[in-house]
């Protein structure tokens, strides 16, 4: 035991030493002169021991206090170890040897500091210092809303965000706060899709929210089958399969469909091959199919007969696989409008970004918005190309049909980390929301939420359309959330901030050739994290949090908005985002938001490129089938190696909670709640129930019954929430990872149902499935 304490205190020492040098804490030093004092006592048979360790328990105890206070699992990672080591020195087989016990002398003094610990321990856990209690308004009396202009059945969910105005919001109210605890599941669909087929890749994803329609459910799988099912009893209905294939086999970066759209038929509009409307699906070898709702065949009338068109059409570097849309395509009355997402940090030479529109009927092209070559919106010239490279909007776009504009979350320009050479336009619209005319391309407005983005901090999240009441008058507003942890609250109609968003000076110091902008955006409705110091270093034990310090002080850190290094950045919030695809929920007649803020810190580092053909980044590896190797950056004068901020055991560098769900008033722009959300039972190697805080991957979805619900956080379930306090109320084990948005609808047997789709999420390692699972309400 002599020589275990001592070859700790040894490195605890030497790693303390290190620290200091680097500018940071002079504890751990001192600490391991304390731990190797035991451990020489120890060895030499001296009752000194105890003496000493309690002064080093002591003294964490204290400096513990000073540093984090009483919040319980910093707090716990610094007293984890010692407290272990103190308990042991107290046994017989350790004070039968130093002739001593715990009652006297250096035995009772350590005894007395453990008890202290306790006490602190205990009082930290019996008190959550990162919780806000607050509550949300009620009800107010409604006002007109672009919602009220859709026409959806409220049993109904007929979009992504169930409307196009992207609100993730029911009008259904059967599930109440005072009934959501007796939910239970009433049927369960399996697909057959798994991840771990031949040639898929790692970001092989279940992000998909079904629709809603008449009687039937319609969704699609990661490998673009598209499935229709009786809503009411999960029964299948149908199965398309679109025998998707890039050069014989699949070789993509991200095998993902986030759902699909709909066109409902109109008087004026009844076509004779799909009488009942047109499904669209966007194809991961870049097709865009129309399909009939009825029985799953091809609408042959769109795309000359063929029931589809193809989107790599007058598409630069032409390179199958590299190009499509992952998300569900807009639809209006007479237009389907369709981005895509292309590879981050591959090459200069990537396709473009172009937000085109087709002719909802035919599928001919109607206009087409090249963000680089802005002005230029009438349909391109057959044999001509949209410019290479230019920014692009992966994300789902929302539309506001009586205003005439479709609002689009645009990406950054490849690649991310590196700006030099970005032209005037580029600059204007990277990471930006843009309104589009609808019947021309044109741009109405745009904002841009980080300017010269060197941080993938691209826009993810669908813009979500809301009347709101502000100083007595209705305002047609935009919420757009970030990943930076902004809540732009925007009218919709120009584009000028509705609640204040003010310019704040942002670090500088970018490497030679490019530059950092002077300030950047900050919404007065923000979750941006504190700034990290020293002390928000965390680990399962002082020892891996040291080396999470001494990485920290090694790393360049001013705060959010440090530019990428060769040295190494410490980007907080990371390119996870605080928000991402699952954006937020938002009731239009109570004027909130449910939001699921997530809190990860990443490494950005720039690796100086020899040439275009070496791979300088060899975590980024290369991925199957013929892609070439990610974050490589080729034609940019650096690869980038990006990793998370994590300790050599593999937990987060930085503190939890990592993961809440908080609540928004959007009128007053201010914060009600927020609490911590979820465990880490499939997070950590134990699969202990402990509610930390963990990351969220999916969105949420709220109802007029005041009940939300969230399913995408990384341990596997699917909660329920009272929307005005955000008290979990009710939680269901799920059989895979959840992360995808739920959706709730009305069955034919009248009761509303909460469907969940859990089949994991590659990035983030949740435990595959191929699951659909139906909750409601017993029946009467």
């Amino acid at each position: 035991m002599g020589i275990l304490f001592f070859v700790l205190g040894l490195a605890l020492l030497g790693a303390g030493i290190w620290l200091v040098a680097l500018g940071g804490s002079w504890y751990y030093l001192i600490a391991g002169l304390l731990l190797g004092l035991t451990g020489v006592f120890v060895a030499v048979r001296s009752d000194g021991a105890l003496a000493v360790f309690a002064v080093l328990v002591l003294g964490t105890l204290l400096w513990a206090l000073w540093e984090v206070g009483l919040d319980w699992w910093p707090l716990a990672a610094r007293l984890d170890v010692l407290v272990v080591f103190g308990l042991l020195l107290l046994t017989p087989w350790i004070t039968g040897p130093l002739e001593t016990s715990w009652r006297r002398g250096g035995g009772l003094f350590l005894s007395l500091v453990l008890a202290a610990s306790a006490v602190a321990a205990g009082t930290a856990a019996l008190h959550d210092v990162h919780d806000t209690a607050g509550m949300l308004p009620p009800p107010q009396t409604p006002i007109p809303t672009v919602a009220a202009a859709h026409g959806v059945p409220d049993g109904d969910w007929q979009a992504y965000g169930r409307t196009s105005d992207g609100q993730r919001y029911s009008p259904l109210a059967q599930i109440t706060p005072a009934n959501v605890a007796n939910l239970k599941e009433a049927w369960t669909f399996r697909s057959g899709d798994l991840r771990g087929k031949p040639g898929d890749p790692e970001e092989t994803t279940y992000e998909v929210t079904p629709l809603k329609i008449g009687d039937r459910l319609y969704f699609c799988n990661p490998h673009q089958s598209v499935i229709a099912l009786n809503a009411t009893t999960g029964e299948q209905a149908w199965r398309y399969e679109p025998d998707v294939k890039v050069e014989g086999k699949l070789a993509l970066q991200h095998l993902t469909c986030r759902g699909l759209s709909w066109q409902a038929p109109t008087p004026a509009n009844v076509p004779t091959d799909c009488p009942h409307g047109k499904l669209f699906m966007p194809t991961a070898d870049g097709r865009l199919l129309a399909l009939n709702p009825d029985d799953g065949k091809l609408c042959t009338r769109f795309g000359n007969g063929k029931g589809q068109i193809d989107l790599w059409a007058n598409m630069p570097n032409l390179d199958p696989g590299s190009y499509y849309s992952t998300s569900p395509v807009v639809v209006t009355a007479g237009l389907v409008i369709v981005g895509g997402t292309v590879l981050d940090n591959v090459s200069t030479k990537e396709q473009s970004g172009v937000i085109r529109a087709f002719d909802i009927d035919t599928g001919a092209l109607v206009w087409n918005w090249d963000s680089a070559n802005p002005d230029a919106t009438a349909p391109i010239a057959p044999g001509q190309k949209y410019t290479a490279n230019s920014p692009n909007s992966w994300s789902i776009s929302s539309v506001d049909e009586a205003l005439g504009m479709v609002y689009v979350p645009m990406g950054n320009q490849p690649p991310d980390q590196w700006g030099a050479n970005r032209s005037p336009a580029v600059e204007t619209y990277s990471s930006s929301v843009v309104a589009l005319d609808l019947a021309t391309g044109k741009v109405r407005w745009v904002f841009q939420t980080v300017h010269h983005d060197l941080w993938d901090y691209d826009v993810p999240s669908q813009p979500s359309l809301v009347d709101l009441t502000i100083a007595g008058a209705r305002v047609p507003a935009l919420v757009q959330p970030t990943k930076q942890g902004e809540l732009f609250v925007l009218d919709r109609r120009t584009g000028a901030p509705i609640t204040p968003v003010t310019e704040v000076p942002a670090p500088q110091g970018a490497e030679p050739g490019d530059h950092t902008a002077p300030t950047q955006p900050k919404a007065a409705l923000s979750y941006e994290p504190p700034r990290l110091a020293g002390s928000d270093m965390w680990g399962a034990t002082m020892f891996d949090q040291l080396a999470c310090r001494i990485q920290f002080h090694r790393l360049r850190y001013d705060g959010r908005f440090t530019p990428p290094t060769t040295q190494g950045s410490l980007i907080y919030p990371g390119n996870f985002g605080v928000f991402n695809w699952g954006s937020v929920a938002v009731d239009p007649t109570r004027q909130i938001a449910f939001t699921t803020p997530t809190y990860l810190a990443f490494v950005s580092k720039l690796v100086p490129r020899s040439n275009d053909t070496a791979l300088m980044v060899q975590d980024g590896g290369a991925p199957k089938g013929a892609l070439p190797a990610l974050n490589e950056n080729f034609g940019a004068p650096f690869a980038i190696r990006l990793n998370p901020f994590v300790s050599p055991l593999g937990f987060p560098c930085t503190a939890p909670p990592w993961g809440y769900v908080a609540g928004a008033d959007l009128a007053s722009g201010k914060i009600a709640w927020m609490h911590r959300n979820g465990t880490v039972r499939d997070l950590a190697p134990v699969p202990l129930p402990f509610r930390m805080g963990v990351p969220n991957l999916g969105g949420p979805v709220m109802t007029a019954g005041g009940v939300a619900f969230l399913s995408g956080t990384l341990d596997d379930y699917v909660r329920g929430y009272d929307v005005t306090d955000g008290r979990q109320l009710w939680q269901s084990r799920l059989p895979a990872g959840g992360q995808a948005t739920p959706m709730t609808y009305t069955g034919n047997d009248g009761r509303q149902y909460l469907l969940v789709v859990a089949g994991g999420h590659g990035s983030t390692h949740t435990k595959p499935g191929d699951y659909v699972i139906a909750y409601a309400l017993p029946k009467p």
